[in-house]
């Protein structure tokens, strides 16, 4: 049993291709929001767990000795797209055993320093090997989809069509607009069904947050700190295609039940979320797995307004992956500041209004033979008096 652990403060830089932007000024710009958001300083962290997937060695102690982030323990993981939440759920982990008072959690990716274009597949992976990128692992499940569920062109189209028109209101995401189902369709293919307009972008970012015990209502920070009632972390079981359900989502269905057990609530209590959309296919499947919806009714569920801001339970208010961008080692990290400000009522442009429940998953994939490389659930809590 581990004690109490309240996120106290977040911050992020602007998700955009930037590549005149060093990772040092990313990091600059998201690690002094969230420092000042908690009210404390940079000789307050006591240790830090970062996020990066395609980072330079030594990226997170390179970037933090800039801002007076020294001598203190620095932890560095990989877990593909779920890197910045699996950062965030071992800081809570390190607060929640009392190891440390204050923690930083950070994510960063410059991406557009390594890649012109889409991340490419490693050639020793069987499907690497014969070209299957991520956008083609997708493309599967969403024409296996179509063929169980009757899942339509335009149900999967409308998930970005929703995300990006949610981005109208985030200024640091890389893609918002006004679009129609026709223009979303009708963007060039990429990998059947799926269009350009349906895959999320490479972006460079920086994204932290600082966790620490609660601290008293009334006293310095603690009427904003915001609880965390849950973070679980899994990998994927072996991958022997015996099973019905396609690729991830049984990762993300045994992820999200665990943290909802130890939060104590269910998928019916949550108000508003934060899910990886890299694909719009992965919205729909991603909000099955996590119970908002039957089995196969992840299309008529984006297709009904629910998961829409002015729905019962707004699915992606920042715009998403598809929208805000998707720098993998921050991506985690941004949607849980994302969280924060909704449950604190500081997401202007895009509040959900009265929400108490927020959740982030983040799925990171890519390796050969297993479901998934990494999958983190976070549920998190709204300050003041518990639902």
């Amino acid at each position: 049993m581990t004690a109490p652990v309240s996120i106290r403060g977040v911050g992020t830089s602007r998700f955009a291709r930037q590549p005149e932007t060093p990772p040092t000024h990313l990091a600059w710009q998201a690690v002094t929001e969230a420092l000042a958001d908690a009210g404390v300083t940079p000789a307050a962290v006591e240790a830090v767990y970062a996020g990066t997937v395609f980072g330079d060695p030594g990226v997170t102690t390179r970037t933090l000795q800039h801002l007076g982030i020294t001598g203190v323990p620095v932890v560095t993981v990989e877990n593909a797209c779920a890197s910045g939440t699996t950062a965030f759920h071992e800081a809570h982990v390190a607060v929640g055993q009392g190891r440390y008072e204050t923690v930083l959690a950070f994510g960063i990716e410059t991406m557009t320093a390594v890649f012109d274009g889409p991340i490419e597949p490693l050639l020793s992976d069987p499907e690497g090997a014969q070209g299957f990128a991520m956008p083609s692992l997708y493309g599967m499940a969403a024409h296996r989809y179509q063929h169980c569920y009757g899942v339509t062109p335009e149900q999967m189209a409308l998930v970005a069509v929703k995300n990006r028109r949610h981005a109208l209101g985030n200024p640091r995401a890389q893609h918002a607009g006004e679009f129609t189902v026709e223009q979303i369709l009708d963007s060039r293919p990429i990998s059947d069904p799926l269009t350009l307009l349906q895959c999320c972008d490479i972006s460079d970012a920086a994204a932290a947050a600082v966790l620490g015990p609660p601290r008293p209502a009334g006293g310095t920070g603690g009427d904003s700190d915001v609880p965390v009632r849950a973070s679980a972390l899994a990998s994927g079981q072996a991958w022997d295609h015996t099973s019905d359900l396609v690729w991830g989502w049984q990762l993300v269905s045994d992820t999200g039940r665990a943290a909802f057990e130890q939060a104590g609530i269910g998928p019916e209590d949550i108000d508003v979320l934060e899910v990886h959309d890299a694909f719009t296919i992965g919205e729909i499947v991603t909000t099955e797995a996590l119970g908002l919806c039957e089995l196969g009714g992840g299309g008529a569920l984006v297709a009904s307004g629910r998961t829409s801001l002015g729905g019962a339970q707004p699915v992606n208010p920042s715009g998403g992956l598809l929208a805000r961008g998707h720098p993998l080692g921050a991506t985690g990290l941004g949607q849980i500041a994302e969280i924060v400000w909704q449950l604190r009522g500081m997401a202007e442009g895009r509040q959900v209004e009265g929400a108490r429940i927020g959740v982030v998953e983040t799925m990171g994939g890519g390796t050969a033979g297993i479901d998934g490389n990494a999958c983190v659930v976070a549920v998190l809590e709204a300050p003041g008096e518990p639902r």
